[in-house]
């Protein structure tokens, strides 16, 4: 566990209005996932003469857009994804936050923007949880973040933004899956794709997200919880879901997981599960797994379990697969032995429950 020290300066503006005590506290009894918000967001801005500046917690309020920002016409913009968590002796948890630092840095290369630095990064998250650590919810529920970074130049020319915008806001949520630990269904998109080889995949932006709507509205005209997209050569290989990556487990003790090639974004909870597997003893093969494998080990019995797994949901089991020509149950149709395990092993070193010997949790002092 790594305990945070002196950093950029953050300049600290309290709200003067903030939610009284006891709407928040009936708020946080049922916070749902991604429509409650605490008091306050960090802002800081970068321009091309005076690099990052004007860093500040602040209270939460609309924020002012010129017609010509570039955002709005080039979808220059980035976000990541990541929870404060409430251990049950008080401390306040983040976990692996410098993972989301990084890659919040290469995909702002990746899209043409200034990379906002770590230091600045970290010390932003850990000032407004620390000033909304009274938002954080307790039990199984967590205190979401949304950093993300948007151009913010008024200027219609087709070329990198000279003006951009950090912001983060924080969110109480609940379970992200309405079901709770119930396995989950997915419907096998074949027509449209998330990414291309040489595309912005690996980037989380808004973009990859936006074009995968259609397909997971489709998905929820079928009855599914989710979509799972194949590669846009071939229509062939599993990829990733919507929002999520994915994994199988055969019966014979190893696991597949799709390959990171550019096209799949590389989860930071993908990555963990990768080493706690390792750590049991399991093969994990990072290879690509077609659509017609995933058919034909289910229907064998050579495909015990699979699970999607992301920030938001954490590991959720997968039950029911749908798709064009007809539908199958991974196993029995619930969340897997393995899958569950790996999610309490997962959810009990973000709470600081067991001893976290990786260095993955960081502690907010009070």
């Amino acid at each position: 566990m790594t305990v945070t020290s002196a950093s950029p300066e953050i300049k600290i503006e309290l709200h003067k209005s903030p939610v009284p005590d006891a709407e928040r506290i009936q708020a946080l009894e049922t916070p749902g996932f991604g429509k409650l918000f605490t008091d306050h967001m960090v802002l800081a801005r970068w321009t091309a003469d005076k690099g990052w500046h004007d860093a500040k917690v602040t209270p939460r309020r609309p924020l002012e857009l010129d017609p010509a920002s570039a955002v709005l016409h080039y979808a220059q913009e980035i976000f990541e994804g990541m929870k404060a968590y409430k251990a049950d002796d008080g401390r306040i948890l983040l976990f692996r936050p410098e993972e989301n630092a990084r890659r919040f840095a290469q995909s702002a290369t990746r899209m043409a923007m200034p990379p906002v630095p770590e230091e600045l990064f970290l010390k932003a998250v850990e000032e407004l949880v620390r000033v909304d650590k009274a938002w954080i919810p307790s039990g199984d529920a967590s205190l979401y973040l949304r950093p993300f970074m948007f151009a913010n130049e008024a200027f219609l020319g087709v070329r990198p933004a000279q003006e951009y915008v950090f912001c983060i806001i924080a969110s109480p949520v609940g379970a992200y899956f309405k079901g709770g630990a119930k396995a989950v269904s997915l419907w096998v998109e074949t027509e449209y794709t998330r990414a291309a080889s040489g595309g912005t995949g690996a980037a989380k932006c808004g973009g990859n997200y936006a074009a995968s709507l259609v397909a997971q509205a489709e998905a929820t005209k079928k009855g599914c919880d989710q979509v799972v997209f194949l590669d846009a050569a071939e229509h062939r290989w599993v990829e990733e879901l919507g929002g999520m990556n994915v994994f199988f487990v055969m019966n014979d003790g190893s696991v597949v997981t799709p390959p990171l090639g550019g096209t799949i974004l590389p989860g930071i909870t993908r990555a963990s599960v990768i080493v706690l597997a390792e750590e049991r003893g399991l093969r994990v093969e990072q290879r690509p797994y077609s659509f017609t494998e995933w058919q034909d080990d289910a229907a064998s019995g050579r495909l015990a379990e699979a699970f999607a797994c992301g920030t938001a949901a954490v590991l959720a089991g997968i039950g029911l697969v749908r798709h064009a020509g007809g539908e199958f149950l991974v196993g029995d149709g619930q969340t897997g032995k393995l899958t569950s395990e790996l999610r309490q092993q997962l959810v009990s070193l973000q709470k600081g429950v067991t001893n976290d010997e990786h260095g993955w949790t960081r502690l907010i002092p009070a």
